[in-house]
């Protein structure tokens, strides 16, 4: 997906450095900007942001990640 979207779509590049740079922006939109349908129409970075939150508010014996037991 990301070699269709970008490498090639959005291509040809100067040099390695504008390839580095665009590679950047497309994986900083990717996380922060992409409405993601599965997850609510919300960014993946934010997603993740309230999930942490959330959990942080539980009492200190809670562990982040819950058993597998």
């Amino acid at each position: 997906m990301f070699k269709a979207e970008l490498v090639r779509n959005r291509g040809p590049w100067r040099n390695l450095d504008h390839l580095e740079i665009a590679v950047a922006e497309y994986v900083d939109w990717f996380n922060h900007r992409r409405s993601h349908g599965e997850i609510g129409l919300v960014p993946p970075a934010e997603f993740e942001e309230n999930f942490y939150g959330q959990r942080a508010g539980s009492t200190e014996g809670e562990a982040l990640v819950p058993s597998l037991q």
